[in-house]
């Protein structure tokens, strides 16, 4: 078993409490999350970062692409201390109105994210391209559906992201006032993954895929995390075995699975193919033991006494 899983002390009381039926699961919030790869080479450079900004390789001399994670703060009530990728929940604004959009229309984006509506499908994508230009300052939108903006460092986007961050500006709003189109055409939908039951806070999450937009750099901008760091998907994933690197399930799978291709864009083309059924834990008795597992990734098994603290550490 590896030695980097976040794995909540609290874990086994909440599961024996739902197992039980003494726990009402919470209602799941929207939410996304983006892969931003790069290939070596790139622009690398993250803008206005700090001492918490780095840069890891890839182990081996393993090529392929580089992808931006932060580690949240300990702080944290959600995942202190892990690894994640840029992201966050829906605003519900972003269903109330039909944006700018460029790309797959919102149709075909509703049947690959498995929604209803065309509108929630642009909300979900609009809290993708929203969460990447707050917390990394990368935007996937341009003045055209065939440009994206260049630098977005300045003093004035700056001011906007803030006021996105703050929620007085909705996403919507922000592209108005700029004359963007968002590029849809930019992402690629990766994965699902649901928060467990027994979890207080829960997240519908999708999980996309981006390549870093020419012109552009990621700055060290989150007040969610404490570190940067482009690093190969390999790379993460053996120091995430070695204990090294603190990550959630979700992250571990969706780094093993990007280590096969070559190139950032290779990845956003074989984004189409990715299995996009929701992944929700199982809780359950067996015997004397309570068997926490995901579907279709064994890697994540536990087996918690069914009396006694437990918990700690993968």
């Amino acid at each position: 078993m590896s030695q980097g899983q976040w794995y909540p002390p609290e874990w086994p009381d909440r599961i024996r409490a739902l197992a039980a039926g003494e726990l009402t699961a919470a209602t799941p919030r929207r939410a996304a999350t983006v892969m931003l790869l790069r290939d070596p080479g790139t622009e690398s450079g993250a803008a206005g970062g700090g001492p918490g900004d780095a840069v890891g390789g890839a182990a081996g001399g393993a090529t392929g692409p580089l992808v931006h994670m932060l580690r949240r703060r300990t702080s944290m009530a959600f995942a202190g201390g892990a690894y994640a990728y840029p992201g966050g929940g829906v605003d519900p604004r972003d269903d109330d109105r039909l944006i700018g959009w460029a790309g797959p229309p919102l149709e075909q984006w509703a049947a690959r994210l498995g929604v209803a509506t065309v509108t929630e499908a642009q909300a979900v994508v609009c809290a993708a391209v929203r969460e990447t230009f707050e917390e990394a300052g990368v935007l996937l939108a341009g003045p055209t559906a065939g440009s994206v903006v260049g630098d977005t460092t300045g003093d004035d986007w700056e001011a906007d992201r803030e006021a996105l961050v703050a929620r007085d500006l909705s996403f919507a709003e922000f592209l108005d006032r700029r004359g963007l189109v968002l590029r849809s055409d930019l992402l690629g939908a990766w994965a699902r993954w649901i928060t467990p039951e027994f979890e207080p806070r829960r997240y519908d999450t999708w999980f996309f895929v981006a390549a870093l937009p020419e012109g552009q750099r990621t700055r060290d901008v989150s007040t969610e995390a404490d570190r940067t760091e482009w690093i190969a998907p390999a790379e993460a994933a053996r120091r995430y075995d070695a204990g090294e690197l603190l990550m959630m399930p979700p992250t571990v799978t969706t780094l093993r699975a990007l280590t096969p291709y070559g190139t950032a864009s290779e990845a956003l083309g074989a984004a189409e193919d990715q299995d996009m059924t929701p992944v929700l834990a199982q809780a359950r008795l067996e015997g004397d033991e309570l068997m926490l597992s995901w579907p279709g990734h064994d890697e994540f098994t536990k087996h918690v006494p069914a009396a006694g603290a437990g918990g700690g550490g993968a």
